[in-house]
Parts: structure tokens; sequence; C-alpha cells
């Protein structure tokens, strides 16, 4: 899911994260004027903050080795 939100269908979004996509857009919203990704600047900051976001939701309740570097790595397709 990109900032505007373009990248997946509502359904996808959903299906991956529990959440719909305006709650998701909502929560990034929250804390993407945060210290740490304000230090970024422009789109290049709110895409960190999102990419923490949809981590954070995709793990959310995960048991032990789910939450895994090399199993983020994979899911984000950078291993």
């Amino acid at each position: 899911m990109l900032h505007d939100g373009t990248y997946m269908t509502d359904d996808e979004c959903f299906s991956n994260f529990c959440m719909h996509r305006s709650c998701v857009m909502k929560l990034n919203r929250l804390v993407e004027d945060d210290q740490v990704f304000r230090s970024v600047c422009g789109e290049v900051g709110r895409q960190l903050s999102m990419l923490h976001i949809r981590v954070l939701l995709k793990l959310l309740g995960s048991y032990g080795n789910e939450a895994a570097l090399q199993k983020i790595g994979r899911m984000m397709g950078i291993s």
C-alpha cells in the first residue's frame, strides 16, 4: 500500500492487515508526524511510517518465529 492507498485493493488490505484501508491511513497519519519520521523529508517519511505500520499490523499477535527478521525480510521481498 502506497501513501495514497492505491497499491492494494480494499479487500487485499483487509485480508492482509485485518483493518479497512481508511483505518490504516488514519493510523499512519497519527504517527507520520512523529520526530523519528519527521527527520526524513516529504514523501519518503510518509512511506517509511506506512512501512512501519504495515509491519506492525501484519505481525501484531504473531507467536514466536513469525516475527523473526528473516520472516519479515521474506514477507517484504528483501531477503
